[in-house]
């Protein structure tokens, strides 16, 4: 590898004023608006430091939207690979690509394709970290309290309807004491005659719960138990006796390069692999594939994003994702492949399948765009290569530890398809919900410069 040298000063051109033109998701004409400017080079640096505050590259086009104007603010959105869980959609999606690789099963099920689509509980589910910022609590004394008084309340409205009606079915307030464990059993009552229809809670079966409550419950009691695991480990070591600790699983999850390198058996029916190529300036390998590359970005749009066959010509696919600003940068505390646009190319059985377009900063990888051949749509392509992407973050910080996030673009918040984001835990500061983000979110007018 040559000598590396500092790379050259940014040349950009910037266009005075706003630009105003269809927005892209509500379809508003005019409706977007933002700052552009034309970057004629651009060291890695200097990209890193504006997309820290807001801006986004399309090709060579440089803009930032304007938030108070703009119809659909979009807002910088990042995970922390170090810190990231996948959920059980991610582990679904990653399980079918190894069945299919090694039998060559294709799973009948759901089948969306864009990066990343997992539901918000699942979501919610795969990161511990939310879980502990939520701090979510569950209270079963308290629970049980707040209960007793409302089915008291209705018992008494209900006693009095009956009344009326001259009915000796009464249910007395102690059977009440009885169902929820904080009495003793009533010897007044021997039979227990559930209520007529229409006239309130039968009793004698459990109290409905809303499915959001019992999986955050649930995800409660399994935290708890970990932490009872570490307690075990921790007597163990004052040198307690362990037939008088309880039991801790001795199996730990799998990390996700263990669900994403998992062994194939040796007949495997395919093979997948992964190759990273420089697309600016293009390297050797990347001018050999750019044929392939461009016939499954044609048949992508044209499919999944019903483009008219003349509309994804070979110039709009050099303009938008192949020409980039980004200077190539090897420094000797970089990565090995060093910084700049690359192609990230999926090759199944010896052909392109997929590209992921990224940029490697000096702090983060920086997903641009992703596009697939529609025939494998089966195998969640858009979620497996933002996972493939988390994966290649990881591996990017061993070699440069500062390199450490994952940049997935704009977030949307009135884009129903982006709330996964943001429930994922992924916005700048880490801690604020779907409710108040980005509205109360205290990191957005600092770090991003809004």
């Amino acid at each position: 590898m040559a000598s590396w040298s500092a790379p050259s000063p940014s040349l950009v051109e910037y266009f005075e004023g706003q630009t105003s033109f269809q927005c892209g998701y509500c379809k508003s004409n005019f409706g977007s608006r933002s700052h552009g400017m034309w970057a004629h080079s651009m060291t890695v640096q200097d990209y890193q430091d504006l997309i820290d505050r807001g801006w986004r590259r399309s090709g060579k086009y440089v803009y930032k939207p304007v938030m108070n104007q703009t119809c659909c603010p979009q807002y910088t959105i990042r995970c922390h690979p170090l810190q990231f869980q996948p959920s059980k959609s991610h582990k679904k999606v990653l399980k079918k690509m190894l069945k299919f690789l090694a039998k060559g099963e294709i799973s009948k099920g759901n089948c969306e394709d864009e990066p990343m689509d997992s539901t918000m509980e699942d979501a919610v589910d795969g990161d511990f970290a939310l879980m502990n910022k939520l701090d979510i609590k569950c209270d079963l004394k308290t629970l049980s309290s707040d209960l007793k008084v409302s089915i008291e309340s209705e018992e008494k409205e209900k006693e009095k309807s009956l009344k009326k009606e001259g009915s000796k079915d009464l249910i007395h307030p102690q059977a009440i004491e009885e169902k929820l464990g904080s009495g003793e059993p009533s010897h007044s009552i021997k039979v227990h005659v559930g209520p007529k229809p229409g006239k309130g809670a039968d009793l004698s079966k459990p109290p409905c719960r809303k499915a959001k409550e019992m999986r955050k419950e649930r995800k409660r009691l399994k935290l708890m138990q970990q932490s009872s695991a570490g307690a075990f480990e921790g007597f163990q070591a004052q040198g307690q006796p362990v037939s008088l600790l309880p039991k801790a699983k001795s199996n730990q999850p799998k990390s996700l390069e263990d669900l994403i390198f998992e062994s194939l058996p040796e007949d495997a029916s395919h093979k997948l692999e992964v190759r990273v190529v420089r697309s600016s300036p293009p390297s050797p390998q990347f001018k050999a594939t750019f044929q392939e590359s461009y016939q499954v970005y044609k048949r992508y749009q044209m499919i999944i994003h019903k483009d008219p066959p003349d509309k994804p010509t070979v110039s709009q696919f050099t303009r938008f994702l192949c020409n980039s600003p980004l200077e190539a940068e090897h420094p000797a505390n970089g990565p090995e492949c060093g910084y700049g646009s690359f192609h990230q190319q999926y090759w199944l059985d010896g052909k392109i399948i997929a590209v992921g377009v990224i940029d490697i900063l000096p702090y983060c990888v920086s997903s641009v765009y992703l596009y697939y051949d529609p025939d494998y749509s089966f195998l969640s392509l858009g979620v497996y290569s933002a996972l493939r992407e988390i994966a290649f973050t990881r591996q990017l910080h061993e070699k440069t530890s500062q390199l450490s996030y994952y940049y997935m673009g704009f977030y949307i918040h009135s884009c129903p398809k982006m709330r996964y984001k943001v429930m994922s835990g992924w916005c700048l500061c880490h801690s604020c919900t779907e409710d108040d983000f980005p509205v109360q979110c205290a990191s957005w007018g600092t770090a991003l410069g809004m």
